[in-house]
């Protein structure tokens, strides 16, 4: 891979820009990725992660994430200077794994430990963040992109000039991209909600570290600490609501945030160090385009909303996911550039109702107190869709005129169209010659490919579907063969790269196909059912809306 001169800038390495970068690195397309800040980010920030983000990390190849973070621990409530706990709180509901799920379980990892375990995967592709790099300016044509940097070295500023032929601007809420395009960036300020929130190490024996406690309530007064060993044995992640202080001057002064945690709290707290603290306001804004030219905003830089929800690092991420694999596309000169535009028509309406749910969910908890509003699937953002998108292809569905395009949405199992999420199936059995152990459908969804997936009662009933597939590149398509429980599992020779014989018939189950049927499904590289089609013209017809003339 050549990194002497990438051809996609991406501006900001929080976890938007860092999936950008992996995304399109997995894609063989190399990228240079800076950082306004001279050293990494230190604190918690949105720490909560939703099940269909577990999903873009573990097809991401980025099995750490789950691995260390942590479920939501439940809540003690307490009335304000009461040491005797009043009531317990889930935060989210009670789900468990499944076979079409194996991520349903919402978690907890830190923005600071998030954003390490994505450098180092970078690191795997000989690609490290710059920090202390600063966009100044740019300028695009229809060829490329030249921006201007500042290099911060010590007490000195190096410029350097840096043409491109894409930019990801995903520098945060205050974008110098978003700015230098001209964008608005429309919405309004909750001037009543206001926190002073961060990271702290405290001990008390209390303050039992198995329960996130909080002191007080949401809608008047309150105190939230909430246990992390990723800042030590003593870690606390904590937020301090109020309205008759000034929380400017709160989040600035280490003495002042322990006498109000301590004022609010009856427990007897030592406090050891605040690791960081911010103020913060809830903003309820976005863009009215992700894109112009060749140049894409993700995550922040597009939107910004209310905590409550914990939608925003997820929905940053998967802005990302879902621009990397068309950007890569583009840049191989394998599909055109109309491709992009996509990018802009899936995530706008998607976002639209996202603000919509997260200030809901703000009003109420602002109305009750609590967080009985979180505890909904709807957060774990696997009923979201785009099957209203130009690129998807569904020959089975129904249209509906004038029918809500209901975007965010709980998901419903029983019903699966194209612009869906794709569903996962394990126990797939092997049953080509020379093979013989079991996969799921999961192992096979990888960022920088397309996979055909082709349900059939026999290896001898989708023969012209495989050779419609025969002109794409093997490394941005791919097939399998997906035979019901009730065929023989013998080994089969076959052009498909998989043949699978469904054990468990999960996958028949999941994707609601009957044993008798043939039905294909085309699931992008982001995961998403791209098309459900009878046979080998609705691949090639699905393929020709991504592809460029094969």
């Amino acid at each position: 891979m050549n990194h002497t001169h990438p051809p996609v800038l991406v501006v900001g390495a929080g976890p938007a820009g860092l999936v950008a970068a992996l995304t399109l690195l997995q894609n063989d397309i190399p990228v240079r990725i800076i950082e306004q800040s001279i050293n990494p980010r230190i604190g918690q920030r949105g720490p909560g992660i939703w099940p269909r983000s577990l999903e873009l990390f573990n097809f991401l190849g980025v099995s750490d994430v789950n691995d260390l973070a942590k479920p939501f621990p439940f809540i003690r409530g307490y009335k304000l200077g009461v040491a005797e706990h009043t009531h317990f709180e889930s935060v989210v509901p009670p789900t468990e794994n499944t076979p079409t799920i194996p991520f349903n379980v919402p978690k907890l990892i830190g923005q600071q430990l998030l954003d390490v375990i994505l450098r180092r995967h970078l690191d795997k592709f000989s690609c490290s963040v710059e920090f202390g790099t600063e966009l100044r300016s740019f300028k695009q044509s229809d060829e490329g992109v030249t921006a201007v940097l500042a290099k911060k070295q010590g007490d000195d500023e190096i410029l350097e000039t840096f043409d491109t032929k894409w930019m990801i601007g995903a520098d945060g809420g205050k974008s110098v991209v978003r700015k230098q395009l001209g964008f608005m960036f429309l919405g309004e300020t909750k001037a009543e909600f206001r926190i002073v929130t961060g990271d702290i190490r405290l001990t008390s024996p209390g303050l039992d570290r198995t329960y996130w406690h909080r002191f007080g309530d949401l809608n008047d007064k309150c105190v939230s600490l909430r246990p992390t060993d990723e800042i030590g044995e003593d870690g606390w992640h904590f937020f301090i609501l109020r309205h008759d202080i000034d929380m400017t001057k709160l989040s600035q002064n280490e003495e002042l945030i322990f006498e109000t945690i301590s004022s609010m709290s009856p427990m007897k707290i030592t406090f050891n160090k605040l690791v960081c603290s911010s103020e913060y306001r809830a903003n309820v804004r976005m863009v009215d385009k992700f894109s112009e030219g060749r140049i894409f905003l993700a995550g922040d830089a597009a939107h910004i909303h209310s905590p409550t929800g914990g939608q925003g690092l997820n929905s940053s991420v998967q802005d990302s996911f879902n621009l990397g694999w068309k950007l890569a596309l583009v840049e191989k000169g394998l599909a055109d550039k109309s491709l992009l535009e996509t990018y802009n028509e899936e995530r706008l309406p998607i976002i639209t109702e996202m603000l919509e749910v997260t200030t809901s969910i703000l009003k109420r908890g602002m109305t009750t107190g609590g967080t009985d509003a979180w505890r909904t699937t709807l957060l774990y953002m696997l009923g979201i869709h785009c099957r209203f998108s130009s690129i998807v292809l569904d020959e089975f569905a129904t249209p509906v005129e004038g029918k809500p395009m209901n975007t965010y949405r709980v998901l419903d199992e029983t019903e699966l169209e194209a612009g869906d999420r794709a569903p996962d199936a394990p126990k797939l059995l092997h049953v080509q010659s020379g093979e013989s152990d079991s996969t799921t459908l999961f192992s096979l969804y990888r960022p920088w490919r397309h996979t055909v997936i082709v349900f059939a009662p026999s290896p001898a009933d989708v023969t012209l579907i495989l050779a419609a597939l025969e002109p794409y590149d093997k490394h941005v398509v791919q097939s399998a063969v997906i035979l019901p429980s009730s065929a023989p599992a013998t080994p089969v020779a076959s052009l498909a790269d998989f043949v699978l014989l469904d054990q468990g018939d999960h996958a028949y189950s999941a994707y609601l196909v009957e044993a008798w049927q043939t039905k294909v499904f085309v699931i992008r590289p982001d995961g998403v059912v791209g098309a459900i089609v009878h046979g080998a013209q609705g691949v090639n017809k699905y393929f020709s809306g991504i592809f460029r003339d094969i």
